[in-house]
């Protein structure tokens, strides 16, 4: 991979040396097998998602053996698994120089992802962890404490990385702040300087509710590339029409992807439309699944694939990330061409 970063000059576009670049909230995942009856007794909402302090944190791990311990974060999911199928990928998130973080820098390095940050040294706020208890149904409930991944800004947003990637894609979790609500834009406007494409995943229907105005300013000024389920794209377009708001997505971006879980997933491009159906699988762990979904799409995309390949191969990496514990691929995760 060449390290001389893309970008515009009097001769045109200069080609991308990387496919992806994505930015999220860089978290380390605690996951463990609970049962319904011991996650009752922590009274958390079954297949939610709560925020905790670093105190509550340390009380949920006490109460179980993790079965895996690794880096998480929605993006760097999705830059594991488009990595593992053939991409060019690179990955921005925040973390501190703690044993938490650094264990999270050689994960993705050893993943063979392109990680230019570094973990913030003298931080006061430790790095982020997500624990994730499974039930026996395959349901996941999080508890996340979100630590310093949150104070991601304008100044970590590596420009000349965004310069060298075809495609930036931007994770909804992390635009609670206004300081990466403003990285967020800074990211888009250099990417779009470069002639590049910028794609967002909403990520969460809740954080769009409490952010609907702004999500809808990005959306429409700034993305190119929207990726939502179907709670995310209702909640956005404040409806709860799916035909209106694939509608209203369609004028606001040049490709709308909604995921519909085992419905599969509707691309539209304009007045184009996709329904690509999904293949049934067992379920052991939903963890990562919209993540693996992007990634497919998003690697199928990079190569030039139409678009109903693109998403039929997101619905296979979604497949295969849910057949498993974890929201990271397996070592015989290959899904060929």
């Amino acid at each position: 991979m060449s390290s001389t970063p893309s970008t515009v000059s009097s001769f045109g576009i200069v080609p991308p040396s990387l496919d992806l670049l994505c930015i999220g909230n860089a978290i380390v995942d605690v996951l463990g097998e609970v049962t319904h009856e011991a996650l009752a007794a922590l009274g958390s909402p079954p297949g939610g998602m709560t925020l905790v302090d670093a105190a509550r944190a340390e009380a949920i791990e006490a109460t179980f053996s993790p079965a895996a311990i690794m880096g998480g974060g929605s993006a760097a999911n999705t830059a594991v698994v488009a990595r593992r199928l053939g991409a060019r990928v690179a990955y921005l998130g925040k973390v501190a120089d703690d044993d938490a973080g650094r264990h999270y820098a050689r994960d993705l390095l050893a993943q063979e992802v392109v990680y230019p940050s570094r973990p913030v040294a003298g931080a006061a706020t430790p790095t982020a962890r997500c624990i994730v208890l499974v039930t026996p149904d395959g349901q996941r409930t999080m508890h996340t404490y979100l630590g310093i991944c949150t104070d991601f800004g304008r100044e970590d947003v590596d420009e000349a990385t965004v310069r060298a990637a075809a495609v930036t894609y931007m994770e909804g979790y992390l635009f609670d702040k206004p300081g990466a609500q403003a990285a967020f834009i800074h990211a888009a406007e250099i990417a779009h300087a470069a002639g590049r494409k910028v794609a967002l995943t909403l990520s969460d229907s809740f954080c769009v509710e409490r952010h609907r105005a702004a999500f809808r300013h990005l959306v429409a000024g700034h993305i190119d590339i929207l990726f939502a389920n179907e709670a995310e794209i209702l909640a956005l377009y404040g409806t709860a029409d799916l035909e209106a708001a694939l509608a209203l997505a369609a004028v606001d971006v040049e490709l709308a992807v909604v995921t519909r879980s085992e419905l599969g997933a509707v691309v539209l491009s304009g007045a184009t439309r996709h329904d690509v159906p999904a293949s049934p699988v067992r379920v052991v762990d939903t963890t990562g699944a919209g993540d693996a979904f992007a990634a497919g799409f998003l690697a199928a995309f990079g190569r030039g694939d139409g678009l109903a390949a693109c998403a039929a191969l997101g619905n296979r990496a979604a497949g295969a990330i849910i057949a498993r514990i974890g929201a990271r691929p397996g070592p015989d995760f290959a899904l060929g061409a």
